[in-house]
């Protein structure tokens, strides 16, 4: 099993940044982060999530946490700088982000958003985020990651 290069893939190289590409077999329909983390043989608090957020006043945020994490929605507002934001519903995820549920990378979407890492991230050499398309994921220092997403570390979960 060979992927086709994403979008994702593509800005990492062009910014050359080091990265390994890692499949997984996906044809059980099971995409959830710690679904992932255990196909991949990884611990899921290495294994990192992408969420979209909407707030009132500033509109899209991305959260990149622990895929046996949940976002806490009070922390992501402020590291946002809004009162409050919610989930984005899946079906404006492709239209908003070009991602797809269980795609979704938090590097290359159609706009550059405010992007938040969980400060856990540090604790790690390396950590896989979505590769841009299920059954894909990339593993890259959490540095790295940062710089190419533009993101601030935070405490998110």
């Amino acid at each position: 099993m060979h992927t086709n290069k994403t979008n994702a893939m593509r800005l990492l190289e062009n910014a050359g940044i080091s990265f390994v590409t890692k499949e997984y077999d996906c044809s059980d329909g099971e995409i959830s982060g710690t679904a992932v983390a255990a196909k991949l043989g990884q611990a899921p608090d290495r294994v990192f999530k992408t969420l979209v957020t909407e707030g009132k006043h500033t509109g899209l945020n991305v959260f990149v946490i622990p895929a046996n994490a949940e976002l806490d929605l009070k922390k992501a507002a402020v590291a946002a700088g809004d009162k409050s934001v919610a989930m984005l519903k899946s079906r404006e995820l492709l239209p908003k982000t070009g991602y797809i549920h269980g795609g979704c990378s938090p590097i290359g979407m159609k706009k550059q958003y405010p992007t938040f890492v969980d400060e856990s991230a540090q604790l790690f050499d390396t950590i896989y985020v979505s590769g841009g398309k299920i059954g894909v994921q990339v593993e890259l220092a959490p540095d790295e990651l940062v710089r190419i997403t533009e993101a601030k570390y935070w405490n998110l979960v």
